[in-house]
């Protein structure tokens, strides 16, 4: 390898701008960009950046409603009614680095932005930006294309006091983007939870909770929790909590308004202040496994200099406020039961329930992990992978490990012939996974095959504990494949929901159709894919060419060098996600549960010829 050494001089230092930078580096300021696809896709952290300084405005207690727009060409469009950015700043809050009044905690003393990148990453991230600050009868406004500074105007106004932001994410860098209705919608429902009083229309349909993350906790359990929920409230600290009859523990936790979905130090502290709170009215010594099963809650705190792991605020890591949120949490939580004697005495029943539960476990545990020693030291229906994620090591982006999960050996041969072994490994299904729906956990320890997954994913102790980035359900797309792909999500949904709601579950696409002539190849995803492609592939007119359509009945048809193409750079992959935890049991009873007549009703109700399809 031929490498100079002597060409390195001044010509060759480069100097960024800080928009440049942006642009240059996106990852680091948005996490990741994306189609929209996904709920943590670049677009939807652009709109976040500029509805949070909105939002910002009314904690301060400067304007109670947001108008948001978002057109189908994909212009956004937010104004507040806050105090408005100083006119003669607009220029440099928007284009200039860890430049704002949020360094200034006279002036915002909970905000989130704290880094000064936010609105200056989705200037230089669009290809056209507005920014427009009505303060006392004047305006001012500033036109960029791609955080380059196009225009500018001032003057007089009848507009009420404010900021609007227009944009529209640059297409350079957000190819085909779209955003999907979902993902807005839960954002603009966190934001009405976590701001009890405000005022969000988004396209004209308001968004507004009275009594914050109260209304948030009983909307996720629709009504099927034990015992009325624990609330507190203060200018810092608002948490509510109950537990439902289930397994695992659900948390929706919350940082100046920003959705923190890795948890943090104040979610631990949290944990902690609910298990010293009931200790303390119990005079008992639970431990934290029985307390917290079947838990669901909420947490909101407002701290003057969060410090995330990330620039998108997955996780937070102060760790001074761990001592202060445990007294609060643990004097709020015995002092309600106290008051309540009746709840406490629910709760203290389902923790010795947990209890119970935990104790027969125990000796089946035992039984099932001798026996696995006995049979091999390795998980038999397994082919690792050699890298996996660590804390101290967590993946990149775009060098996520992943497993596939199939059914039988023939599509098990063709992922492992055909995968990246450092990457990706692959567990095989015998036969089709028990229905484990209303099974108590005992089960898992009892089913070899059950017991082989969960330690092949190594979740057993905690979901903290997941080998895998990715945990990709690969059945085949047919009837015997969508059942099995069914009771899979019945498997993790019951025993390991939070595997789920933090979004490291996904369906495999793989092509159900070949069509080809002499010269070209095409896989289909759909029968409409199959219809076009042979369309293009005939040609018109004379010149008409034969063409061969081959039906994909299973994984295993496909050959290890076709399948390469489907799991490498180009995978197609959905993820598997949650819109309510109230949800989550009405659906499983549904498609899963004793209900036989009612399912076949549906079904003959809703069946489509196939002529319609």
């Amino acid at each position: 390898m031929n490498v100079s050494v002597h060409n390195y001089d001044e010509s060759k230092i480069k100097t960024l701008s800080s928009l440049e930078h942006i642009r240059k580096r996106p990852g680091m300021y948005i996490g990741r960009l994306g189609d929209g696809s996904n709920q943590d896709d670049g677009i939807y952290i652009l709109l976040k950046e500029v509805v949070d300084n909105s939002v910002d405005e009314f904690i301060m207690g400067a304007g109670k409603r947001i108008n948001i727009t978002i057109e189908e060409d994909g212009w956004v469009r937010v104004r507040d009614f806050g105090r408005g950015i100083p006119l003669g700043k607009i220029v440099d809050c928007v284009s200039t680095i860890n430049t704002g009044a949020k360094y200034n905690t006279d002036v915002f003393q909970f905000s989130v932005g704290l880094n000064g990148v936010g609105t200056k990453a989705v200037n230089a991230l669009s290809s056209h930006f507005r920014v427009t600050a009505f303060r006392e009868g004047r305006f001012a406004s500033a036109d960029f294309a791609q955080g380059v500074l196009q225009s500018k105007d001032e003057g007089e106004t009848t507009e009420k006091n404010g900021t609007l932001i227009e944009f529209l994410a640059d297409r350079e860098l957000f190819p085909e983007f779209v955003y999907d209705p979902k993902y807005i919608e839960r954002r603009m429902w966190r934001y009405a939870y976590l701001n009890a009083g405000l005022k969000l229309y988004l396209n004209k349909s308001l968004y507004y909770s009275a009594n914050g993350l109260l209304d948030l906790l009983d909307k996720e359990l629709d009504g099927e929790n034990i015992y009325a929920p624990i609330y507190y409230k203060d200018p810092t600290l608002e948490f509510a909590f109950s537990h439902l009859d289930s397994y695992g523990e659900n948390y929706y936790t919350f940082v100046n308004g920003t959705y923190t979905s890795e948890g943090g130090t104040h979610l631990s502290a949290f944990r902690e202040g609910i298990l010293k709170g009931i200790n303390e009215f119990s005079n008992k010594k639970f431990i934290n496994t029985d307390v917290r099963d079947g838990i669901v809650g909420t947490l909101a705190i407002k701290i003057k200099e969060p410090v995330f792991e990330s620039q998108t605020k997955n996780k937070l890591g102060n760790t001074e406020v761990r001592s202060w949120i445990v007294n609060k949490v643990k004097d709020a939580v015995s002092s309600t039961l106290y008051k309540d004697t009746a709840m406490a005495e629910r709760l203290i029943e389902k923790i010795l329930r947990n209890e119970s539960v935990r104790k027969e476990l125990q000796s089946v545990r035992k039984e099932a992990r001798a026996k696995a020693r006995k049979v091999a030291f390795k998980i038999p229906q397994l082919k690792d992978c050699k890298y996996h994620p660590s804390k101290e090591k967590p993946s990149k982006e775009g060098e996520e490990n992943m497993i596939f999960i199939t059914e039988g050996q023939s599509a098990a041969g063709s992922i492992v012939s055909s995968r990246d072994p450092l990457t990706q490994a692959v567990f095989s299904l015998k036969g089709k996974p028990m229905n484990v729906l209303g099974q108590k956990l005992a089960l898992l320890y009892k089913n070899e095959e059950m017991y082989s997954l969960m330690q092949a994913l190594n979740i057993e102790e905690s979901i903290s504990g997941l080998r895998f980035d990715k945990v990709i359900l690969a059945t085949d797309a047919d009837v015997d494949g969508l059942h099995i792909r069914n009771l899979l999500l019945t498997f993790f949904l019951h025993y390991f929901e939070p595997l789920v709601k933090l979004g490291h579950v996904y369906i495999l696409e793989t092509p159900i159709f070949r069509v080809r002539n002499k010269q070209e190849t095409i896989y289909c995803y759909s029968e409409k894919e199959k219809v076009l492609a042979t369309k293009k592939l005939q040609g018109r007119g004379s010149r008409q060419l034969a063409v061969e359509t081959t039906r994909f009945k299973g994984l295993g048809e496909i050959s290890p060098k076709e399948f390469k193409q489907f799991i490498g750079p180009d995978i197609r992959i959905k993820n598997v996600t949650l819109d309510s935890l109230s949800e989550v049991s009405k659906v499983l009873q549904f498609y899963m549960g004793k209900n036989t007549p009612e399912r076949k009703q549906y079904i003959m109700e809703n069946l489509v010829p196939v002529d319609q399809i």
